[in-house]
């Protein structure tokens, strides 16, 4: 049983066990303002509390959720959204203590400007860089206008950034008064010890049976910093979930195939989908000195890395060897292969031929990375020396990597793109010459005005397959320069109880919780 107070004395638990679901945070989270939902961590949390226009289902597809239906101009620059009725906000005394606060059109306006006031310094700003206006055509009506056509807006704003809150929220504090409208309200916070929601039983969603949602009663979060005690208390029953694979339990966990070890089978559950995720390389194309500025070298690299065996001795075969292209599993213009394949002795003649043509370029190469992936670099820096690349491995913090990753002062660097809304472009985006950093995310400096050209016909592309159709010529001509060595696509791992069903699993790695229901342990 697990109890929801707090109070020093043995108390009776509120619910039973199956009626809370309870996992852990190892980091800390830092705010329940969704403005501030930038890492899994709040938009998790935020996740429970709150709603967007426009919702993702499991398949990655636009749903309807405040916003009952809409409409986009034949331009696709004005997308107008029509509410659903009787939606009401979790009651709190700043709305006098009535119960039936319903969402309004302004609140929605109120929510999406407030990302780019700079008294916020909202995160997630960035999200409203194509908005040119945002306005209430009645109560129950609104209209967004972009500066122009953005084929991924509806995915912007399922974004938890997107969240709708009510314009009274101006007045409260975040941390003490969240107020939303999702399946679970607010009810206690114990810094560093345990963050509690219960049912709102007034959520407008409701099963396909007619019952409403959410079945649980209470999530209940708990701040373990150390992930061999997190994994403990999962192990002991203690909490329900267990998101992820981390080398502190990994091969407690699995074997080498990715599957629950035998000892474990009856008692866990072993979730896996692809993720929006693609682990890589990159390598700064932009100094001649460098012999990352030639594409023979740079294709050599490619060729000399055995990728199944770094996923099986790595990671459990967690995740696929990316043999494809840089747009990662789960979205539909990703390609599966046909581009770099382990080819030692090709990676060797490319080699030689570089040597031919370069004599005055050192064929070496210095990899940065963070300490947390110092196993999978030094894996490539044994791979690479094997077909003649003299290959040096720097060690550095987090934010000095990105510093100098910015800067263009690493030829190479281990890096990963997760998605922030479901559109290969979030991807090409990291390669159009217009993002250069430091000013964008282009960090190799990439440019070819084919690969610009197709992106910007992809912008105003209105139907899904003529977009992805230019994403994968975009990814080809990507993968043929080679300013990047896509190691692999990953996966979402969850692992819960047996007694836990309907969590679910998607290629955002989003944790919903309104379909969970937990039985009785026999």
């Amino acid at each position: 049983m697990l109890s929801l107070c707090f109070g020093c004395q043995p108390q009776a638990p509120l619910y039973p066990d199956t009626a809370v679901f309870r996992y852990n945070e190892h980091a800390n989270i830092t705010s329940l303002d969704p403005a501030f939902a930038k890492d899994q961590r709040n938009i998790w949390a935020c996740h429970q509390l709150y709603n967007t226009l426009v919702q993702l289902d499991e398949n990655l597809e636009i749903q309807p959720d405040l916003a009952k239906s809409w409409s986009i101009s034949e331009d696709a620059t004005t997308y107008t959204f029509k509410l659903k009725p009787q939606v009401y906000f979790h009651e709190n005394e700043v709305f006098k203590n009535r119960a039936d606060r319903q969402v309004q059109a302004q609140d929605v306006v109120y929510s999406l400007k407030r990302l780019t006031d700079k008294q916020v310094a909202s995160p997630g700003s960035w999200v409203m860089n194509q908005v040119k206006s945002i306005e209430a055509i009645n109560n129950n009506q609104v209209q967004i206008k972009l500066h122009q056509a953005f084929p991924g807006f509806l995915g912007l704003l399922s974004m938890k950034f997107c969240s709708i809150i009510p314009q009274e929220m101006e007045q409260l504090d975040f941390r003490v008064n969240p107020i939303g409208t999702g399946p679970f309200y607010f009810k206690r916070w114990e810094p560093n010890e345990k963050l509690v929601f219960r049912k709102n039983t007034n959520y407008h969603e409701f099963d396909e049976n007619g019952e409403r949602l959410p079945y649980l009663e209470a999530v209940a979060i708990t701040f373990l910093p150390d992930k061999q005690a997190e994994f403990l208390q999962f192990a002991q029953g203690k909490l329900d979930f267990l998101s992820g694979l981390d080398p502190a339990y990994k091969d407690e966990l699995l074997n080498s195939q990715g599957q629950l070890n035998t000892r474990y089978q009856e008692k866990i559950s072993l979730q896996k989908a692809p993720y929006l995720n693609t682990e890589y390389i990159g390598l700064y194309v932009d100094d001649p000195q460098q012999a990352t500025h030639y594409r023979s070298f740079r294709q050599a690299l490619n060729y000399a890395i055995d990728k199944p065996n770094m996923m099986r001795y790595l990671r459990n075969n967690i995740g696929v060897p990316a043999q494809g292209g840089f747009i990662p599993r789960g979205l539909p213009a990703h390609t599966s292969s046909g581009f770099y394949t382990y080819q030692p002795e090709k990676a060797r003649a490319l080699i030689q031929k570089f040597k031919q043509e370069h004599p005055n370029i050192p064929v070496q190469l210095k990899i940065s990375t963070s300490a947390s992936y110092l196993d999978l670099v030094e894996y490539l820096q044994g791979q690479l020396t094997q077909v003649g690349i003299q290959t040096e491995v720097e060690v550095m913090p987090p934010s000095t990597l990105r510093q100098l990753r910015s800067v263009g002062k690493l030829a190479a660097f281990r890096a990963s793109w997760i998605a922030d809304y479901p559109d290969a472009q979030n991807y090409l985006s990291l390669f159009y010459k217009a993002n250069w950093s430091p000013h964008g995310p282009n960090y190799t400096h990439y440019a070819s005005a084919t690969f610009d050209s197709l992106y910007q016909k992809a912008m105003t592309a209105p139907q899904a397959p003529a977009r992805e159709s230019l994403y994968r010529q975009m990814d080809a001509l990507l993968m043929q320069a080679a300013p990047v060595i896509p190691l692999y696509y990953d996966e979402v791992v969850r692992f819960t109880q047996k007694n836990v069903h309907g969590l679910g699993i998607n290629a955002i790695n989003l944790l919903d919780l309104k379909r969970v229901q937990k039985q009785a342990l026999e």
